[in-house]
């Protein structure tokens, strides 16, 4: 798989691998941590599919061109109507405006954060980190959207409650809510004709005989005076549980239907792009359909310090094109109205381009696409100033952002929650969601 690299140069390992997995050849057992619980009763069954656009996008280039500005400000493209009349994009989202009737532009979120790291945790999780973080940091000083969503949510049916493809954010884990709220993540890529999901089918070198032979050794041991003693405190028996539930997940048919995309039509499968993003949106939608309530689609490759324009014109085409065909089929297949579609990133860039053809981080303005899930389509939520500088009308918040989407997955964005330690945590300090994307 390939890594994206910010301006940090600095990579790391996706999530924390617990090495519990030996016995049945894979390491599930913290990803079997990440599954829900049921769903709160009366809670609407929608779902989240955030794309992240690592790095942060610039906002002149997609959803706030400013054509007025002078060169050095407003870039090589220029301003295009879309399908609302008065609403325009950037011209590198030509298949996006086409479908702009569906999609609500908030163009006025702001915040103080303007390293990777701080911008990403204040993004996904609605607090600003609490002491300063650098570019490189992967820090978490409060639960992810995601990591939320599982543990109030669950998916149920034996899948887990939160993915992230194909790997973790850097602030995109659970905190104080425990590794079991953690994203399963799925690396392999599944534009390629060998994809299959680590885990959830056995390992090539395993076929079912030795798969069960080494589930027969483990009952073997359970058998063992330690273990039947079931004795108060030991680690191993809490392990016992995801053990059982890994090989149910290798067994679930629910669990293998919803990882093969080679049942979908070529045709459609054409639509989303024969390309990475393009099949990993697909594969997002067919998670949520199986009643998974949030996939992350962590997509770097948007901190253009350089060769901006060059860098949009080589990988937006495909991409917004991905992004238009999974809103479309999810509308075509009347689940639009109980999918949130989010596309955003830690920040926006600088107004002026810099002397080598990029701009620079930005966090006093940005642009973040929302759809579905009940949002009215058609609309832009705020605005800049003329050039593009500043959120200055109905200036937002992360909080706001982070607050409206819990709004739509039916969990109280005010809500309180408990650390081991017992200390009270709201989920959001302010919980005020975006009302003109409440519907």
């Amino acid at each position: 798989m390939a890594i994206t690299r910010n301006c940090e140069s600095t990579t790391r390992r996706d999530c924390l691998r617990l090495g519990l997995g030996a016995l049945m050849g894979g390491g599930l057992i913290d990803a079997l941590r990440a599954r829900g619980r049921a769903a709160i009763p009366g809670a609407r069954p929608t779902s989240c599919i955030l794309i992240w656009m690592d790095g942060g996008p610039s906002h002149y280039e997609t959803f706030d061109p400013k054509p007025d500005a002078p060169a050095e400000i407003r870039g090589k493209f220029k301003a295009i109507e879309t399908s609302v009349p008065g609403m325009r994009f950037s011209e590198p989202m030509k298949r996006l405006a086409s479908i702009a009737d569906k999609l609500a532009i908030v163009r006025s979120i702001r915040h103080d954060q303007g390293n990777h790291g701080a911008g990403n945790h204040y993004m996904v999780t609605g607090a600003p980190p609490r002491i300063p973080v650098g570019c490189g940091a992967f820090v978490s000083f409060h639960p992810s959207m995601g990591s939320v969503a599982a543990h109030e949510r669950g998916a149920g049916g034996g899948l887990p409650s939160y993915f992230s493809i194909p790997s973790m954010l850097r602030s995109g884990g659970p905190n104080f809510l425990g590794a079991r709220y953690a994203p399963f993540v799925v690396p392999d890529d599944p534009n390629s004709a060998s994809f299959r999901v680590r885990d959830v089918a056995p390992p090539r070198d395993l076929g079912g005989t030795r798969v069960d032979g080494r589930r027969s050794l483990r009952d073997r041991l359970d058998h063992l005076k330690r273990f039947a003693e079931k004795a108060a405190g030991d680690p191993a028996l809490a392990l016992d549980e995801y053990y059982d539930q890994g090989y149910e997940l290798m067994a679930s048919h629910q669990a293998q239907r919803a990882f093969d995309i080679t049942v979908e039509d070529p045709r459609l499968r054409d639509r989303y792009g024969r390309n990475s993003f393009g099949q990993r949106c697909l594969l997002a939608r067919r998670l949520v359909e199986a009643g998974v309530p949030f996939v992350t689609l962590n997509e770097g490759g948007w901190d253009h310090h350089v060769s901006l324009f060059d860098g949009f014109d080589n990988r937006m085409p495909a991409f917004e094109s991905s992004i238009t065909a999974l809103i479309q089929d999810l509308d075509q297949r009347g689940m639009l109205d109980s999918t949130l579609v989010l596309a955003l990133g830690e920040f926006g860039r600088t107004p002026k381009i810099n002397k080598d053809a990029g701009r620079d981080h930005w966090s006093n303005a940005m642009s973040v696409l929302v759809a579905g899930c009940g949002t009215p389509g058609g609309q832009v939520v705020g605005a800049t100033d003329s050039r593009g500088y500043a959120a200055s009308e109905r200036v937002l918040s992360p909080e706001n952002f982070v607050a409206t989407v819990y709004a739509k997955l039916g969990i109280d964005p005010g809500k309180i929650l408990f650390t081991p330690s017992g200390r009270p945590t709201y989920l959001v300090s302010d919980p005020t969601p975006i009302r003109e994307l409440m519907g």
